[in-house]
């Protein structure tokens, strides 16, 4: 069985494909999914499909790096976190690709659902795109608040270096790689998956982005996520059935299923 750690499922459900992409995600084995926050939508989306799909969806909540100029409630975020459905505080964290201008805004959100996640002892999703730097430093302050038992949260869609996975891991996160891992360019991170130690190693297809081969270019959807496991169990020098069961083993464990 096989568990998808980071779904945005906003478009299945506006274009009417929610229910295809369910059963073709059964069909494959992926039998439960994470719904991804980020905004006051995604946050009520991933809340609602939670209480519709119990023991398959599991929610989260966060307020993403696209709001950080934008005027947003804190007090609305605080209560979805409370709701025992919330897993996970996320998607949450640094993009300093296409924005850096708006980096100290960035970084102050971030640092609010750090604090959210370390006060109800929930996991963080984080995003860090071109902002390793800043990312652990927040960070650090975030693991050493952390009272929670087990890993403090997971670094999603990794794309970076083995130096970075090491700050990362040192700081208690998780490590979860997306369709990315199998693209013809990603030579320098298929070499990062040894590295990662089996019980702080996640999968995830990031649907509807990021289809990993042989999808590529189609929209990606969680029964892709097996596409993945099968890279990762390339590279890990084990079986599929082995990679599936770790990593499933590594999300109950995360986000408390």
């Amino acid at each position: 069985m096989f568990i998808d750690s980071h779904v945005h499922f906003d478009r299945f459900v506006k274009d009417g494909t929610f229910d295809e992409i369910l059963a073709n995600a059964k069909t494959a084995g992926v039998l439960e999914m994470v719904a991804i926050g980020g905004s006051t939508e995604a946050n009520a989306l991933s809340l609602k499909l939670a209480e519709e799909h119990p023991g398959c969806i599991f929610g989260c909540a966060g307020y993403d790096r696209d709001l950080a100029t934008e005027a947003y409630d804190s007090a609305e975020l605080r209560e979805y976190v409370a709701n025992p459905l919330v897993k996970a505080v996320g998607e949450t964290g640094l993009d300093y690709y296409y924005t850096e201008d708006t980096a100290k805004e960035q970084q102050k959100l971030f640092n609010d659902n750090l604090a959210l996640a370390a006060e109800f002892e929930k996991p963080v999703v984080v995003h860090s795109r071109d902002a390793d730097e800043d990312t652990v430093a927040l960070l650090k302050d975030y693991a050493g608040a952390w009272k929670g038992s087990g890993c403090c949260g997971v670094l999603h869609c990794f794309t970076r270096d083995t130096a970075f996975a090491r700050q990362v891991l040192d700081l208690g996160l998780m490590i979860s790689f997306s369709g990315i891992v199998t693209f013809a360019n990603a030579d320098a991170l298929r070499e990062v998956v040894p590295y990662v130690p089996d019980d702080r190693l996640l999968i995830e297809t990031d649907s509807p982005y990021l289809a990993p081969v042989p999808m590529r270019g189609q929209r990606c959807e969680p029964a892709y996520v097996v596409h993945t496991a099968k890279q990762l169990a390339d590279l890990k020098g084990c079986s599929l059935e082995s990679m599936a069961n770790l990593t499933a083993i590594n999300a109950r464990t995360l986000f408390a299923l």
